[in-house]
Formats: C-alpha cells, sequence, structure tokens
C-alpha cells in the first residue's frame, strides 16, 4: 500500500484555500517542491498575487483564483474553471479560516464565523468530491485545518471554537466514507500549534515570538505525518510540546468521563477555582506520548 506522500508527485493537481498566506501558502510551496500543479484560492488579491509570482520558478503550473469560501456561487465558478479539458485534482487542501472575535449578544459574529470556517469546508467538499470518492488508482488527499481551541475549547471566543470543533466532526465521518469507497485518497485533520501568520497576529509586520513555529514548520510536519499515515496532525511548537498537548486533550475528556467521581464544571482548567487542581492534575497525568 502506497503512502499518502505519494499524492506529492509532478504532474498532480493541488488546490488550497487560504493560500495567499501563511500555512495555505507554506503547503502551497510545499507541492510546488514536488513539481505539482499548483491551483491557490483566497478573498485577498494582492496578496494572493504576491504568493503566485513567489512559486512561479516552480515546474509545475501554478494559478490563482480570488473567491469568497462562503459563497457557493464562487465555488460553482471555481469548479468550472478547475474542470476545464477534463482536469481532476489530486491534493485539495481547505484551510481558509477568519478569526473574529465577540460576544454572546452578536448574531452575526456566529455567521460569519461558520459561513467562512465551517461551510467554507463543507462548500469545498461537496463541490470536489467526486474527484475523490470511488478511487483505486493513484493516490490522493484531502487536508483540513482544524485547530486545537476546536478540541480544548479554551474561553474567549465561542463561535471560532465550534466552528472548528466542527470542522474536526466532518474530517473525521469524511475520513471514514473515504476510507469505505476510495482506498487511495487520504484524509488528514492538521491542526498547527501557535502558529505565526496573519490570522495569528504576523502579517509581516512584527517578528516572530520565540515560542510560534513558522508556517513552513507545519507544512514540513503535514508532510512528515502524512509519511507515517496519521490522521491528526496535531503541531506542538516552541512553548507546548505534544506530550503536554496530550495531557490537555486528555483532561477535557475526563471532565466528562470522570463526572460520576465528582462534578467538574466545563472548562475548569480557566476557572479561579479549579485552575489550580487542573493544573496539578494535567502536571502528574500519566500518558503514552
Amino acid at each position: 500500500m502506497s503512502s499518502p506522500t505519494a499524492v506529492f508527485r509532478q504532474g498532480a493537481n493541488a488546490l488550497i484555500t487560504g493560500a495567499a498566506s501563511g500555512v495555505g501558502l507554506a503547503v502551497a510551496k510545499l507541492c510546488a517542491s514536488h513539481s505539482m500543479n499548483v491551483i491557490l484560492v483566497d478573498n485577498n488579491t494582492s496578496k494572493l498575487d504576491e504568493a503566485k509570482s513567489s512559486l512561479k520558478d516552480g515546474k509545475g503550473s501554478v494559478e490563482s483564483h480570488s473567491m469568497d469560501v462562503a459563497s457557493i456561487s464562487d465555488w460553482s465558478n471555481l469548479k468550472s474553471e478547475v474542470e476545464k479539458g477534463g482536469r481532476k485534482l489530486d491534493f485539495l487542501h481547505l484551510n481558509a479560516g477568519i478569526g473574529l472575535n465577540s460576544d454572546w449578544t452578536d448574531n452575526a459574529y456566529f455567521h460569519k464565523i461558520f459561513d467562512v470556517n465551517f461551510f467554507g469546508v463543507i462548500n469545498g467538499i461537496n463541490t470536489f468530491y467526486p474527484h475523490f470518492t470511488n478511487n483505486n488508482s493513484q493516490q490522493k488527499a484531502i487536508i483540513v485545518t482544524g485547530s486545537k481551541q476546536g478540541i480544548t475549547n479554551p474561553p474567549g471566543n465561542p463561535a471560532y471554537n465550534a466552528s472548528k470543533s466542527a470542522v474536526k466532526t466532518i474530517t473525521e465521518g469524511l475520513s471514514f466514507d473515504l476510507y469505505k469507497t476510495s482506498p487511495k485518497t487520504s484524509v488528514h485533520l492538521l491542526v498547527p500549534g501557535w502558529t505565526f501568520t496573519g490570522l495569528t497576529g504576523g502579517g509581516g509586520t512584527k517578528e516572530k515570538p520565540a515560542g510560534a513555529w513558522t508556517a513552513e514548520q507545519v507544512a514540513e510536519t503535514l508532510y512528515e505525518e502524512m509519511g507515517e499515515g496519521q490522521f491528526y496532525i496535531i503541531c506542538p511548537d516552541n512553548d507546548v510540546n505534544w506530550e503536554l498537548d496530550s495531557k490537555r486533550m486528555l483532561y477535557g475528556a475526563r471532565e466528562l468521563v470522570d463526572r460520576k467521581k465528582q462534578p467538574v464544571p466545563p472548562l475548569s482548567r480557566w476557572r479561579d477555582d479549579w485552575k489550580d487542581k487542573a493544573a496539578e492534575m494535567i502536571k502528574n497525568m500519566k500518558t503514552d506520548a
């Protein structure tokens, strides 16, 4: 059985959303380094042009499309462009996302976050699913960018957390269904750690904090862990390693599993009357990480 990394091959067609900067651009460069044909998608036209220019020296072709991933009509137009001449995708990275913040009274904030972060993924799957199902020939792959906030659910941005939690659930389901119909299509949930990008305050205007990873490190980890056959690609950073990540995830699950031992409130790690106890429990937690 071939490795999922076999999708990185000369002449294969890769489409990446949110590709004008950050993780999306880093993955586009990874694809280009393997002589793939790269299709860049973003709503930032000026940065999209810069991204396209940065890839022009590769052996594969590069094209760009400015569009809103929340728009069904934009996806329909993109599908028509992509499928000209019978072209099919081999690699789809649904990466576009936003990080707005507001409060519980702002209905528009919840809709905007879900329109981009969740339905931007759903729209991409709906549009290009036929390119990846019933695949028994050459290796293909679908990557979806999630977030640790969709797993550990820290307080402060409930709409973002919920959207990324929903993305995790959808990607798990997609993996299961394609495993049954398409043994040559792999699905992966890419979960960056603290990464210096435009979404996290980078944007090329500040120096990278010591604790943050670069987007290129995330792309490298994607490639390495795809090679290991990983579905959950959980990236560390320079402040938080995998052992600590795993303990935090396990602690969150134990809030539910251990509820009969003692009532534990949700998000207890961040509550004043629980955070010290939670920190001690995490510190002493045994894992195989």
